[in-house]
């Protein structure tokens, strides 16, 4: 009896945790459908944006702005964005698994990391000195946040502090789907003009000088807020789906538990019926 009596218990506390799961996983549907329409509203413009400015970074003479020039590749910068939280399946070990084979592909650069993120800074932080860190940014994520983490970005690539510049991150594609990727943020990365394609510069109004300067940043604020929109809304598609197989996985336990549970009941209502009779018998 004692051991119906545990199973039982064993029963109640993953009736609980199911509970638990399954209102996550609600919870985690309700951001996602949020998440994904902000996402999905800046996408166009942020891809429009990057065409844009490589098409101009292929044709304008780089001393227009700072942005456009090269300083060599010996300098790089990752930013690697994570969740705040975890129970979202493999959504960071994905991306630090990303992170970690590309920082492998710099081991004769001089590499500097960033993170963004609560999950990055403290896997990273651990294993290498960051250069930045910021936490609790995917709760609500504003553009003035990812504003400041542009500026910063910007202010270290004017001073020449790094060569270039590399957003890791998780796009968005369903969900279900999420895929890892590494995006040259600075300095532009021009455009491979095709076979027969006219490489004359555009006329600029009022200047190149001016235009630049205005675009410029402006696209690496869209394309780090455009990012940390798609993180957030492929964290949101893998902890629905992780609390989804979870919620599953313990009714799958319940109903085995309680199979087995009815199995030892019977087992003991057996053996006590096997007693009465030879009891029985034996008094007979």
């Amino acid at each position: 009896m004692a051991k119906t009596q545990d199973i039982k218990r064993r029963i109640h506390s993953v009736k609980n945790t199911m509970q638990l799961t399954k209102a996550m996983k609600m919870v985690s549907a309700a951001k996602l459908r949020r998440s994904q329409e902000r996402m999905l509203a800046l996408r166009p413009y942020a891809r429009r944006t990057l065409k844009v400015l490589r098409s101009l970074a292929a044709r304008a003479d780089p001393e227009l702005h700072p942005l456009l020039q090269t300083h060599g590749e010996r300098r790089q910068e990752i930013v690697v964005l994570t969740a705040d939280k975890g129970l979202c399946g493999a959504f960071n070990a994905g991306i630090i698994r990303t992170a970690e084979a590309f920082a492998k592909g710099q081991s004769q650069r001089e590499l500097s990391i960033s993170t963004v993120g609560k999950k990055g800074s403290e896997y990273f932080g651990r294993r290498f000195e960051l250069k930045r860190r910021w936490t609790d940014v995917f709760r609500i994520v504003e553009f003035q946040t990812a504003k400041e983490i542009a500026t910063s970005l910007i202010d270290s690539y004017l001073a020449q502090e790094v060569d270039a510049v590399h957003l890791v991150y998780n796009e968005f594609k369903s969900a279900i789907q999420a895929r890892s990727i590494v995006q040259q943020l600075l300095p532009v990365e021009p455009a491979e003009l095709k076979s027969g394609e006219p490489v004359d510069d555009y006329l600029y109004e009022p200047s190149a000088r001016e235009i630049f300067d205005t675009l410029l940043p402006r696209y690496v604020n869209s394309q780090v807020y455009q990012a940390m929109l798609e993180s957030s809304a492929a964290e949101h598609a893998a902890r629905m789906t992780a609390m989804e197989a979870a919620t599953n996985n313990a009714g799958e336990l319940i109903d085995s538990l309680t199979l087995t549970m009815n199995r030892v009941r019977q087992a003991s209502i057996t053996t006590e019926i096997i007693e009465v009779v030879s009891g029985a018998e034996a008094l007979g």
